[in-house]
């Protein structure tokens, strides 16, 4: 389980982040123009660290998102890339799934589902429960209705013995 941690911190360092894949962009274009980092950066006005940071993905040594952004944009606009394309891809950012989280919400998932399932199964017995002493006061109450008025009448042979 240790390695699967070590691997997922590692994948999380930004190696599949987006930072990550703009900045190899970045270092592709300015080598295949044949620039240092030192050169662009002069170019740019922003420190050398700073677009070697974006180049690497290193954003803890980067300000705000929203300036590396404006970076990136200036970078991607001098080194003539496809600006707008760079600027999409801060927004498909691409989330290594952690196969630890997974395990711990598919395991909240089928632990809430039993209990659902346990309630449902409560609430249905007690449903059932409950209809059948209805329907047992209620065939009592017809059965009592009935009996009274049968007692209550008087046979066919006395209403002909009245009438004569």
């Amino acid at each position: 389980m240790e390695e699967i941690k070590s691997i997922a911190e590692d994948k999380n360092k930004g190696e599949n982040s987006s930072l990550r894949r703009i900045g190899n962009f970045i270092k592709e274009a300015r080598l295949s123009r044949n620039q240092s980092i030192e050169e662009l950066a002069s170019d740019l006005k922003i420190g050398a660290h700073q677009l070697e940071a974006i180049e690497e993905g290193n954003e803890e040594d980067l300000p705000e998102k929203v300036f590396i952004k404006a970076m990136v944009r200036r970078i991607s606009q001098k080194l003539k890339l496809d600006t707008e394309f760079i600027m999409d891809e801060f927004k498909t950012e691409r989330k290594e799934a952690n196969i630890e989280e997974i395990v711990e919400e598919v395991s909240k998932t089928n632990h809430t589902s039993r209990q659902s399932k346990n309630l449902t199964n409560v609430g249905f017995t007690i449903i059932f429960l409950i209809s059948g002493f209805l329907g047992l006061i209620a065939s009592s109450l017809i059965f009592n209705l009935f009996s009274d008025s049968f007692q209550n009448q008087t046979p066919k042979e006395e209403l002909f013995k009245k009438t004569k």
